[in-house]
């Protein structure tokens, strides 16, 4: 299902290119700005099993990318910019924000230097678990969970069930159907129960993982000091907001704030909602994040920036730079805002 979705979005890209049509939709569906979500930038890998290849980009397509804007003398700008180019409504030119989920290593050591080629900045959110060192980035060990076995045994659904993950493809149709029941459980809990199971048929100590791959405290106070680099906040623990009770999940949002700020000793005025999707940030997180005092709060809902989004600064849609589309050819596409209205039914406003 997910390989036949990506080839619909894909050959949707496609015939928005060639023919042309991005061009003559752009000025009535392009706002004025956008809002890219990226996860992870590092070079390819050329692994055959990589499940999880949506969540990361190549450093030269992040450059294209940079460069496309450039070129069509579209802003680069920081969340702080965006937030006071909305409420002052200064909109004389369209902006691009880059902004990154999570805090990994590789946003520091691959991600930082392209940006800095353009004097572009990026704003990070921060899973404070993750800096931490005892967060638990469970797609990611469910990826080498799979990655580690010829056949997977667990329970799904009440059923005991035996997977088939001898080649490549059969790792992919695993890991899909896995991770797809995994987001259908009521808690963060027994999705972290379930995945650490996986982990200890494959020997896989999934509690090193953030470590390995996510900026410590230490790291990332010399990298939040660099100008270019905004740290936001992205909860604690990386929960799904909607499944947790509203003390709960107040209490994820505040703390994380709260020890970002204590460690980096820098104010956190921006947040990015774990997942972020319809299922995970709803009305309920939007007023949170506003009444906890946030400036703006990201989603992963696909979407332009509009003028009318001022009303809905903790409910801004973003634009997705998936490591499955890494072309240019479709970079004008996603700017001109054709891909993302028709994704939205030509809504332009989706907070509901």
């Amino acid at each position: 299902m997910k390989r036949l979705r990506n080839a619909v979005i894909r050959a949707g890209l496609d015939a928005l290119y060639v023919t042309g049509a991005h061009h003559i939709l752009r000025p009535a569906l392009g706002g004025v700005g956008m809002i890219f979500m990226l996860h992870r930038v590092r070079p390819p890998t050329g692994d055959a099993f990589q499940p999880n290849r949506h969540l990361e980009i190549t450093p030269d397509f992040l450059r294209t990318t940079l460069e496309h804007l450039r070129e069509q003398r579209i802003d680069i700008v920081t969340m702080d910019d965006v937030h006071r180019r909305m409420i002052k409504g200064d909109f004389t030119r369209r902006f691009a924000c880059f902004t990154f989920d999570d805090g990994y290593r590789d946003n520091r050591d691959h991600a930082l230097p392209v940006m800095r080629e353009f004097d572009a900045p990026l704003t990070v959110y921060v899973a404070s678990d993750f800096a931490q060192g005892t967060g638990r980035l469970w797609w990611v060990a469910l990826e080498m969970a799979v990655a580690a076995r010829d056949v997977l045994e667990l329970t799904l659904d009440g059923n005991q069930v035996r997977l088939d993950a001898t080649t490549a493809d059969a790792k992919q149709i695993a890991f899909n159907r896995i991770h797809d029941w995994l987001r259908r459980l009521p808690t963060d809990s027994h999705v972290q129960d379930e995945v650490g199971k996986l982990c200890a048929q494959s020997g896989i100590d999934d509690a090193t993982i953030s470590r390995d791959l996510c900026m410590s405290w230490d790291e990332l106070r010399p990298f939040a000091e660099d100008p270019l680099v905004t740290i936001g906040a992205h909860t604690v623990s990386h929960c799904n907001l909607a499944h947790a009770r509203d003390d709960i999940a107040r209490q994820e949002i505040a703390l994380s704030r709260d020890r970002i700020e204590a460690a980096l000793q820098r104010p956190v005025q921006h947040f990015a909602y774990p997942y972020g999707d319809k299922a995970s940030a709803t009305a309920r997180e939007f007023e949170t994040t506003r009444s906890l005092g946030f400036a703006t709060a990201v989603t992963t809902r696909p979407g332009m920036i509009f003028t009318d989004h001022a009303g809905h600064l903790t409910a801004l849609p973003r634009i997705s730079l998936n490591g499955n589309y890494q072309s240019e050819r479709f970079l004008p596409v996603l700017t001109s805002g054709a891909a993302t209205a028709m994704w939205n039914r030509l809504r332009r406003i989706n907070v509901a």
